[in-house]
């Protein structure tokens, strides 16, 4: 296995605001783990998008200090101790962050991401999954579509770039030829980069067609990714 292994676990926590808080946390543990950190991802249905965020940043933290030796035990521990105050000083930070000016060191790291995607059989559902990914994980960008041609570009923060990529490599998001639910196995990372100053942020995430090339490569020249459309796209049509 050369990407490592990837797995859930649920957990229940009790003691906040009186009510048990279903944790459903996913670790890509990568071939070098455990000395590489793993790639964490938080969800909850009791708690904010941005307390999952805070959650998984603490569980970082905590991982750094158990680095070259197993850790993922005493993270699961560590978060159910410790996840009542971890969401009381993310309320105290969300506060003290909405004071901010813009133009801190996260702007300054935006990143950029093209997928390419194989086929869509449930396209409906696909869609509607990878739009609220994008919006949950306050991402921008385009799912285009051209002829057989599907592509994922998405701007945002590096570490919700590599969550996004978690989510879409470990969910059942389409279906086999069966009509049984199954995850997508036909992906390619075309491009990982960091945003240059040429390029445009965008501001929103489009699900868009096109009818033809010129189309969808006037849409990479209108974001100042040119490059990217002519190293990327062309290969895909052979």
């Amino acid at each position: 296995e050369t990407h490592g292994i990837t797995f859930r676990i649920q957990i229940s926590v009790k003691e906040l605001l009186d009510t048990d808080v279903l944790l459903k946390l996913l670790f890509h543990l990568p071939v070098n783990y455990p000395s590489t950190l793993p790639d964490i991802s938080v969800n909850s249905d009791q708690l904010t998008r941005a307390q999952c965020m805070d959650v998984k940043d603490k569980l970082l933290e905590q991982a750094k200090k158990h680095l070259s030796e197993p850790m993922v035990h005493d993270l699961i521990l560590w978060i159910q101790q410790h996840l009542k105050y971890v969401i009381k000083q993310s309320a105290t930070v969300c506060n003290e962050k909405t004071t901010l000016s813009k133009g801190t060191s996260a702007e300054d790291g935006i990143w950029m991401l093209l997928l390419h995607l194989d086929h869509m059989r449930a396209k409906a559902k696909y869609v509607k999954t990878v739009e609220k990914w994008a919006s949950d994980l306050r991402l921008t960008g385009r799912l285009m579509f051209m002829g057989k041609i599907i592509l994922i570009l998405l701007q945002g923060d590096r570490s919700n770039i590599k969550e996004y990529l978690i989510l879409q490599k470990t969910s059942k998001v389409d279906v086999d030829s069966s009509g049984k639910k199954c995850k997508e196995k036909m992906i390619s990372v075309l491009c990982e980069t960091k945003v240059q100053s040429q390029h445009k942020r965008f501001q929103t995430f489009e699900v868009k067609e096109y009818s033809m090339l010129d189309e969808l490569q006037k849409e990479f020249e209108t974001a100042g990714l040119t490059t990217l459309f002519s190293e990327f796209v062309p290969p895909l049509l052979k």
